[in-house]
């Protein structure tokens, strides 16, 4: 006689768990923090579940909840702790070296890696699209570009001086400074697929782009580019 298919329904075996384990707060929190980025950067804000982190780390659901408050805390505290880490690259470049030995190319090829390998500009976007974009803290985006700009105008007034030409505006300083952030946040949520449509389909499309940009704007902050003039009010 033939066999009678089991009732029963097939279930697929979960993913094992990590095994929880006693850690300090700031190790815990650091765990979880590498396994929200991870997932992240990976699969996208809808991969960002509680309880799959907490298996993820090897700790309760709960845990995290004591830990970050929520889910969007959460999100927030991954951003916050890259731009954090990128603010003190950065920042490190220009200010512990002379700014002629400053490898611009370089900064803004390290700067892409973190927006777009590690998912950063999509969580920011994520983050300005939800309205959960975290305002009025220093360590936000806002004040990141101000920070930049204001060390770039410092210098770029020095060598105008010295050279005995008359320095550009702060706001114009500002404005090159943010076009590189837009820039730099387009390329790493977009640009793969612009390039494409362009016929720009080759793998080193993009660094061949990142490095011209470079180019572009250290001629212009130079003064071998002729500032735009300000617009009439």
């Amino acid at each position: 006689m033939p066999t009678r298919p089991s009732s029963r329904k097939s279930r697929r075996p979960k993913a094992a768990a990590a095994p929880r384990r006693r850690r300090s707060a700031e190790d815990a929190k650091r765990a979880i923090l590498d396994a929200a980025e991870a997932r992240f950067a990976a699969r996208g804000p809808a991969s960002i579940r509680l309880q799959e982190i907490a298996a993820d780390v090897g700790v309760s659901h709960p845990a995290i909840l004591h830990h970050f408050g929520s889910r969007e805390d959460l999100m927030r505290a991954v951003v916050d702790r890259a731009f954090g880490s990128l603010r003190e690259h950065v920042l490190a470049a220009l200010t512990s070296s002379e700014p002629t030995e400053v490898d611009v190319a370089m900064l803004i090829e390290h700067v892409f890696e973190i927006l777009g390998a590690h998912g950063q500009a999509r969580l920011m976007a994520w983050l300005a699209l939800s309205g959960e974009e975290p305002r009025g803290r220093r360590e936000g985006m806002t004040f990141f570009v101000r920070e930049i700009a204001e060390l770039t105008h410092a210098e770029r007034t020095k060598r105008y001086t010295e050279a005995g030409r008359k320095p550009p505006p702060f706001e114009d300083s500002l404005f090159a400074i943010l076009l590189t952030t837009l820039a730099l946040l387009g390329d790493a949520l977009l640009g793969e697929s612009a390039r494409a449509s362009s016929g720009l389909d080759d793998p080193a499309a993009g660094r061949r782009f990142r490095q011209w940009f470079a180019q572009l704007l250290v001629s212009y902050l130079d003064g071998q580019l002729a500032p735009a003039a300000p617009p009439k009010s």
